[in-house]
């Protein structure tokens, strides 16, 4: 009796599984289903593209304007300030062979400019045994300490022209560092402004030839877009 129950119930639960197994299940709506469509594809890169373009071709608009200004305002400013190279024979007196290729010429462009700041450290060095105009802030100080403290203690006359000799050469010193070293700053900082120009030309063809191949992907996508809504 308890087999045939046991028997009955698996059976039951096999034919359960059967019709489980028979119902369909839910079918996707076609509403939900996304169609991209290769026309609309196009269409957008198409506008991504024309955007790209755009925005390349400003930019690089933005960047040569940005070249030029920086070039002629090197250029004006060099040129106004009437520096020149010594000649030949003069560099080659100094010991300066690696400029005998400016001798003679005016500074009006960056490279000139740096040329010519290097031309000026050189010099620079034989002022002071090459210290600073800084470094030789400490040194005059105490020279014209050493001058007061001989005038207070009654040095004589010689004592004191000796030691006031000492100091003003310092001082000359330090005037001609000052004058050499902010020359020399200028010249670079004008060296600097030139290679951020000639920085700002490169990227500005390299924007104009990125809007160039842009341009023509743009052409061929839509001549693409064209082929397919004809076909």
């Amino acid at each position: 009796m308890t087999k045939g129950v046991n028997m009955t119930v698996l059976e039951n639960e096999v034919k359960d599984r059967q019709r489980t197994a028979a119902v369909p299940g839910p079918t996707p709506n076609e509403s939900d289903v996304v169609v991209l469509h290769r026309r609309t594809i196009d269409s957008v890169l198409i506008g991504f593209g024309m955007v790209t373009t755009l925005v390349l071709v400003v930019a690089g608009s933005l960047l040569l304007w940005g070249n030029r200004f920086a070039t002629d305002y090197v250029g004006d400013e060099l040129s106004s300030q009437k520096i020149y190279f010594p000649e030949q024979a003069a560099l080659e007196e100094e010991g300066r062979s690696d400029l005998v290729g400016y001798a003679g010429e005016q500074v009006t462009t960056g490279q000139e400019a740096e040329a010519y700041a290097g031309y000026i450290d050189g010099h620079l060095a034989n002022v002071a045994d090459g210290k600073t105009y800084a470094e030789l802030g400490a040194p005059e100080r105490e020279a014209k300490a050493a001058v007061q403290a001989a005038k207070d203690s009654g040095a004589s006359d010689e004592q004191v022209a000796s030691l006031q000799g000492k100091a003003d050469e310092i001082t000359n010193q330090r005037t001609t560092l000052f004058k050499g070293e902010t020359l020399r700053g200028l010249l670079l900082s004008t060296f600097a402004w030139s290679t951020i120009a000639r920085i700002a030309g490169i990227a500005a063809i390299a924007a104009f030839v990125a809007a160039g191949a842009m341009l023509v992907l743009v052409v061929l996508g839509m001549v693409h877009h064209h082929r397919i809504a004809k076909s």
